[in-house]
């Protein structure tokens, strides 16, 4: 395969290869993936010749290290547990123009990734998303089927739909992607970051899709369907709330206003009709709820403001970097 080249040399802010080459990164983080990280570590090696390969060992203990290491991989440990502490810190220490992301458990196929590498490219993209094709039904367990189509609608609601398969581990990212990225999460919600981040700065993106396979005999899933679901939905809020405050802190207001009114109208019917307000507790409620109302309203003009500048440096740290490609 013919190394990938840039068709101009990138400004000196993207500190790109002398050569004029592109510097491709492929990053894979493990844990406990002693039975597969040898054969993805040689899949890649094979459809990307060109590319530096790094295993970010997440204190594993089994000898996933030295499997990764005797395959030709460039192996470091990152001793915090959670997928979203590996990628934070693969994001800060990797020097790259493009950054592959793709899970250490074997189910991925390295053959999508020139792929999706040369069309991040010649489009100027800053994320290619590699959605999953099933090759077998037992390949994608149902609680992890339908929590995704139920967390990638959300997000499609939310933020913009531009992703079918928001939680696959299988992407291609940009220099400038990569380096304004500011890494919060801890575990495998980190995905939900990950496309959030680029629907939010509205980058150019796309999505392929890629097969998806079964894990081989020894490969045990880490993902808890349960637990990891709740904890990207939080996420969700999360980022709803720093992104988007001025929506959820108004609908909060609007609900609020809402109770206190049908609360208050037995009241008010009774005022008129006698000029008396037997039931005092629930008049101090509606005018309690209604405050809390005013208040959530001015929260989220505050915060709108705060986000807004939030989001303004984040484009600026973005826009310090060139285009992919260009």
């Amino acid at each position: 395969m013919d190394p990938i080249r840039l068709r101009e040399r990138p400004a000196p802010s993207a500190r790109p290869g002398t050569s004029g080459e592109v510097r491709l990164a492929v990053l894979i983080p493990c844990y406990n993936e002693e039975a597969t990280v040898a054969q993805v570590v040689e899949g890649f090696r094979r459809t990307l010749p060109q590319a530096r390969i790094y295993v970010y060992d997440n204190a594993s203990s089994d000898r996933t290290a030295e499997r990764a290491a005797a395959a030709g991989a460039e192996v470091r440990h990152e001793p915090l547990r959670g997928k979203g502490h590996v990628v934070r810190r693969m994001f800060s220490d990797v020097e790259a123009d493009v950054y592959v992301l793709v899970d250490g458990d074997g189910t991925y196929d390295p053959e999508a990734a020139p792929r999706a590498v040369r069309r991040l490219l010649e489009e100027g993209l800053d994320m290619v998303n590699i959605a999953r094709r099933e090759t077998a039904h037992s390949a994608y367990r149902t609680g992890h089927r339908l929590g995704n189509r139920l967390l990638t609608g959300t997000v499609a609601r939310l933020f913009g739909d531009r992703f079918r398969d928001m939680l696959s581990g299988y992407k291609v990212f940009s220099r400038r992607f990569v380096k304004s990225f500011p890494a919060l999460s801890r575990g495998f919600e980190i995905e939900t970051e990950l496309t959030v981040h680029a629907l939010e700065l509205a980058m150019p993106v796309a999505e392929i899709e890629a097969p998806y396979r079964e894990r081989p005999t020894g490969s045990v899933s880490k993902l808890h369907t349960f637990r990891d679901g709740f904890r990207i939905l939080w996420t969700i809020f999360v980022l709803v709330k720093e992104s988007k405050p001025a929506q959820l802190f108004f609908t909060v207001a609007v609900l609020l206003t809402l109770l206190a009114v049908v609360l208050a109208i037995p009241l008010i019917e009774t005022y008129l009709e006698t000029g008396l307000v037997p039931r005092l507790p629930t008049a101090i409620l509606c005018t309690g709820l209604v405050i809390l109302a005013m208040l959530s309203g001015t929260c989220g003009l505050i915060l709108d403001s705060v986000a807004r500048g939030r989001k303004e440096a984040k484009r600026l740290w973005y826009l310090a970097y060139s285009a992919p490609g260009r």
